[in-house]
């Protein structure tokens, strides 16, 4: 299995995977950033930092490199640059510091964190304030408060926007309307829509950070292209008579995109117009019992979902007598992984936490290595039930 790219962490996995009737996938890694948006003007496929006001430039230099869980490493001068983190994290990172010529070790010098709000699932948002470090020669007292999440929410915090010359304006009900064009044809390209906004205070007052009267600064459009193989995955997964669920933390309609490409959505079936194959997390959280029992196996996209609301996917299936296979590699899959029959962890892009929740790795990061451990699976179930 190590030529099929896979590890197994314990050896009972392999005989359950033979067994397994759902694969629910809560986790897609090829991410990078296709689009960008200064106010209401598209700056193009290739941006770089001269076609930029300098102003707004030094602002998403600060919001992306203060505002976002990762790290940019450089061996040497000249070197390649090697990205660590999430794959949003490490796509954004990525954009700023190879187009848009970021240096995130010396903004990490030149300010200091005052408060974070970590990025959370409920939220869909995390935030900074900053305040230039009194080691710098510029005497600034000023606080910067830095947000970045998903882009509906942060677009309705918005009181003004910067536009491409770098002049910041009131955003009107016309102007807001126009925001919310650009986010639906983003999100109808399948593309995950991130917005970064900032705001100017004079002290930090409390514990929290400011999140009204925001200036809109940009819309980054982020790609999470399916690999060739995976929409072939699917199928096989399929024919072998496995269910294949995705469950994300997407907006539902890059949500239905995605599974319609990868065939998990399929046209030449009801799951198209039945509104029940689609739902969201918080949806799903309102049903009772029986309604989450009744409808659990019609599921074949849950959007903006929780840790909590994959978690109970997992479980309803489960009670259904379902056995239940989950590819993970995130904090928020854990819970998800933990629980099901058998968890298949991303090998690359794997935390910590999911690491301790593992049956069996997936060192490629690719769904295509799935159907290849089912075939595994289905032939040491077959050779134990021989020998009984």
């Amino acid at each position: 299995m190590i030529v099929d790219k896979v590890i197994v962490g314990k050896r009972s996995a392999c005989e359950t995977m033979g067994s397994a009737t759902t694969i629910c996938n809560l986790t897609l890694n090829q991410m990078k950033v296709t689009k960008f948006w200064l106010g209401q003007d598209p700056i193009g496929e290739d941006p770089n930092s001269s076609s930029i006001a300098t102003n707004v430039l030094n602002l998403i230099q600060k919001v992306v490199a203060l505002n976002t869980t990762g790290s940019v490493y450089r061996a040497t001068s000249g070197s390649n640059i090697e990205f660590c983190g999430y794959p949003s994290g490490k796509a954004i990172l990525s954009w700023a510091s190879l187009k848009l010529g970021m240096e995130m070790e010396e903004l990490n010098q030149n300010y200091t964190i005052l408060l974070v709000e970590a990025f959370n699932s409920e939220k869909k948002r995390s935030g900074v304030s900053i305040r230039r470090s009194t080691s710098t020669k510029e005497n600034d007292n000023t606080i910067h408060v830095h947000w970045k999440g998903a882009a509906e929410i942060i677009l309705a915090l918005c009181s003004s926007c910067y536009d491409v010359f770098g002049r910041m304006k009131d955003m009107d009900g016309n102007k807001r309307r126009i925001f919310e064009k650009i986010i639906e044809d983003m999100v109808a390209s399948s593309l995950r829509c991130l917005t970064l906004a900032h705001v100017q205070i004079l002290d930090q007052e409390g514990h929290e950070l400011k999140e009204d009267s925001l200036a809109l600064i940009g819309l980054v459009g982020i790609e999470d292209p399916y690999k060739p193989k995976v929409r072939k995955a699917v199928d096989d997964c399929q024919k072998a008579g496995v269910n294949v669920t995705m469950i994300t933390g997407y907006n539902v309609f890059v949500t239905r995109e995605i599974a319609t490409e990868c065939r998990i959505l399929r046209p030449d079936n009801q799951d198209m117009n039945d509104t029940e194959a689609v739902v969201k997390g918080e949806v799903s959280l309102n049903y009772t019992l029986e309604e989450r029992l009744e409808k659990v196996e019609k599921i074949r996209v849950m959007a903006r979902s929780s840790p909590f609301d994959k978690l109970l996917m997992v479980q309803c299936l489960k009670e259904k007598c379902h056995v239940v296979a989950v590819t993970g590699g995130g904090t928020n899959d854990a819970q998800a992984l933990k629980e099901a029959n058998i968890g298949l962890c991303m090998g690359i892009q794997r935390t910590q936490v999911a690491k301790e929740s593992l049956d069996i790795i997936i060192l490629d990061d690719n769904f295509a290595s799935i159907p290849k451990v089912l075939g595994w699976g289905r032939c040491v179930y077959n050779n134990i039930q021989k020998i009984i």
